[in-house]
């Protein structure tokens, strides 16, 4: 199945300032979502952040919250966004049908949301190369976890190619050089 922007939401998963340093490979999580994010706006994806518990684990990334445009900062307690019932409010109002997760961790709060998120019958992209976790056993058993659930595993430029959908377009331009 193909990646629609039109029938997709990006989900920016707890990538806080506590959080990032402790991560494999946190330079590339932040790259690509940054790029997610601009592609999001680009080809009017809506997007939505969390943040788990805040107050101990600190906020959004300033890289982040630049790239967000005006996307909703969403605060929760629940590992799975969908078990937090703002989140799970604002998430259904977008009327998408496809989620496109990425963000931290992802063997904890990603998989957990990305199965709620089957469980309620939306199809799910998981952004194998936007997502991170402190290990790479743990990051390789989600993805293989998402996997044989039935969720996609993507990497970022097929998210974005597949919202894109063709060259020559004035998205595609605009897009050209940041993925360049």
């Amino acid at each position: 199945m193909l990646i629609r922007a039109h029938d997709s939401a990006l989900v920016v998963i707890d990538m806080q300032e506590r959080l990032v340093p402790a991560m494999i490979a946190p330079a590339r999580t932040i790259k690509n979502t940054r790029l997610l994010l601009q592609a999001a706006i680009i080809t009017d994806v809506p997007a939505l952040l969390t943040e788990q518990y805040p107050k101990g684990l600190g906020h959004t990334i300033p890289e982040i919250m630049t790239a967000a445009g005006n996307a909703r900062v969403l605060p929760k307690m629940h590992f799975s966004c969908m078990e937090d019932s703002n989140f799970a409010a604002a998430f259904r109002s977008l009327g998408r049908r496809q989620a496109i997760l990425t963000g931290m961790e992802a063997h904890i709060c990603v998989v957990q949301t990305a199965a709620s998120l089957v469980e309620e019958g939306y199809e799910v992209f998981v952004v194998s190369d936007a997502t991170a976790s402190r290990t790479t056993e743990s990051e390789s058993a989600c993805l293989a976890r998402l996997s044989a659930a039935g969720v996609s595993i993507v990497t970022t430029e097929m998210v974005v190619f597949e919202w894109l959908g063709q060259a020559g377009t004035e998205a595609f331009k605009e897009m050209l050089p940041l993925i360049k």
